[in-house]
């Protein structure tokens, strides 16, 4: 039995330094690229880079306008998800901790929407807005749902919702009620206990949901490309282009100096806040 236990955790360790190999090597692959000059990736791809060529991400930035739209992923990320924690924050408290007619039904509707992928209803949410635009027009002379990075957003916060009210809530019912009744004696309404007692309280899945649908929106191609159809683009779809664009340039420095400005945020993100992920996932994830 123990040397089948040894040889259970050497496999388990091999193929975790396996996985880990396969996801660190290409990621630093694309950080070293990013810093190479053109000349380079026409011998050893696997070489060095001979210096730091701090120019392709400057072009990246000026010529290929990925200041611009970096800049336009993070509203729609950041306004996305004050969007989504203001709904999901007190909808996933009620769901947790009140029994009220039609509760049941609203679990169920919301456990559908764990099952929706947000890119199915994706041409149905188009064709809404497009309507919607060309009753503006009718009414006030234009529209403002197309092509505008706000309306991204909510788009983004609502297709989420379900998501995030279901590991919300499993959250809040973990917690003991006996804070809620101590604020309650102390003069608190539902609206400040929620606020000052309960949030507090569910910080890491508060954290947790935050990370994954920042992961999420910031990542996001198909919604983005569809709703955005003008001039303003998100960074994943300026990527797209610009990578398109860099292949028939031969402009490879630039494209993966691209891809790198694209995962560093996440990269970042996840570095700071791992042990609140982890943490919001295994007591979020328990069951009554």
């Amino acid at each position: 039995m123990k040397g089948k236990s040894k040889l259970y955790k050497v496999f388990i360790y091999v193929a975790l330094l396996t996985l880990a190999i396969s996801i660190i090597v290409p990621i630093a692959w694309v950080f070293f690229a990013s810093v190479k000059e053109n000349a380079e990736f026409y011998g050893d791809p696997w070489a060095f880079p001979k210096g730091f060529h701090i120019q392709n991400f400057i072009d990246a930035f000026q010529k290929a306008n990925m200041g611009e739209y970096m800049l336009n992923s993070v509203i729609v990320t950041v306004v996305a998800l004050i969007i989504l924690i203001a709904v999901a924050l007190p909808a996933a408290y009620v769901l947790a901790r009140f029994e009220f007619k039609g509760k049941k039904i609203l679990n169920t509707v919301f456990m559908m929407g764990l099952f929706i992928n947000s890119t199915y209803i994706v041409v149905p949410i188009f064709l809404m807005l497009l309507d919607g635009d060309a009753f503006l027009t009718k009414v006030i002379g234009r529209g403002f749902l197309i092509d505008n990075i706000f309306v991204l957003a909510l788009v983004y916060a609502a297709t989420s919702l379900p998501f995030t009210i279901y590991l919300m809530s499993n959250y809040f019912k973990t917690l003991s009620t006996s804070y809620e009744e101590a604020a309650y004696i102390d003069g608190a309404g539902l609206f400040k206990t929620l606020i000052t007692v309960m949030a507090p309280l569910a910080k890491p899945s508060i954290i947790t949901v935050i990370l994954f649908n920042f992961l999420n929106f910031w990542n996001e191609y198909i919604i983005a490309l569809t709703l955005l159809p003008g001039d303003s683009k998100t960074l994943p779809v300026g990527l797209i282009n610009l990578m398109a664009g860099q292949k028939a340039a031969a402009n490879y420095g630039q494209m993966y100096a691209g891809l790198v400005i694209v995962m560093l945020p996440t990269l970042i993100l996840y570095i700071l806040v791992q042990k609140q992920l982890t943490q919001g996932m295994t007591v979020g994830g328990t069951k009554e």
